[in-house]
């Protein structure tokens, strides 16, 4: 049983879950998961040696239980979430083209699983009369890329699972957060990156540079502190100032 709080990181082998993994593994004992990269989830835990890999597909039931169980055999608890994990669409596609099986696999992946996977820790952090829940979603959640519509209504649905979970948990001592990134530099938008950059160029982003995985991380933080537990349901938008509307 960890004596420090024990914290779970979905989808922590690259990207933003890593950065976040390694932020609060300075003060938490922090389970990370992954679900093919095991090579990337190792080299996580060599440059951080207090964080534990798991392996998990978070849109299999089995999977996820799996995980929950060796967690609470192992720690007895769990004192933060930070649902990460999710995907991209392998192949872009307009809108009048994409196919029902990307659908269904960004939405079994980026909703059902976290929105399942939470109802799960929810349960013991009730129990528990205290806990802390995060959801990284997007600013796609409200942003229109009709080349990649499945995953905008993905992260529009995870949106509003996170809204729900804060309105449900309250009152019994759980805080539920959404964090939305912008334009973050993570391996998802590699493909991409250049086109981004020359958006930023042109002035699409107030704070004039892209985002990194450790931006993101700093704002987990401050929710892992108990910084803003007096903020239930808040929507942290951790995007150089995109939300922002100008004339």
């Amino acid at each position: 049983m960890s004596a420090r709080p024990v914290a779970v990181v979905t989808g922590a082998s690259r990207g933003i879950g890593r950065g976040i993994a390694l932020e609060l593994a300075r003060t938490h004992t922090v389970v990370a998961t992954y679900r093919g990269r095991r090579d990337a989830a190792e080299s996580l835990q060599a440059e951080a040696p207090g964080v534990e890999i798991a392996q998990c597909d978070i849109a299999d039931p089995a999977s996820r239980s799996a995980l929950l169980d060796d967690v609470i055999a192992r720690h007895s608890r769990i004192d933060l979430l930070v649902n990460n994990a999710g995907i991209g669409p392998r192949e872009r596609r307009d809108v009048l083209e994409a196919t029902e099986e990307s659908f269904d696999e960004l939405i079994a992946t980026n909703v059902k699983g976290p929105h399942f996977l939470t109802q799960a820790v929810a349960r013991r952090m009730a129990a528990q009369g205290a806990g802390r829940i995060v959801f990284i979603t997007s600013i796609s959640a409200y942003t229109v890329s009709v080349n990649r519509a499945e995953y905008c209504i993905s992260k529009a649905a995870l949106s509003m699972s996170a809204a729900l979970y804060a309105q449900r948990l309250a009152a019994s001592g759980v805080q539920v957060f959404e964090v939305r990134p912008g334009i973050i530099r993570t391996d998802m938008i590699a493909r991409v990156e250049s086109v981004y950059e020359e958006k930023i160029r042109a002035g699409l982003l107030p704070q004039a540079r892209m985002g990194e995985p450790a931006d993101i991380a700093r704002v987990v933080r401050a929710i892992a502190d108990g910084l803003l537990d007096y903020c239930a349901g808040t929507v942290i938008d951790c995007d150089g100032g995109f939300h922002l509307r100008s004339l």
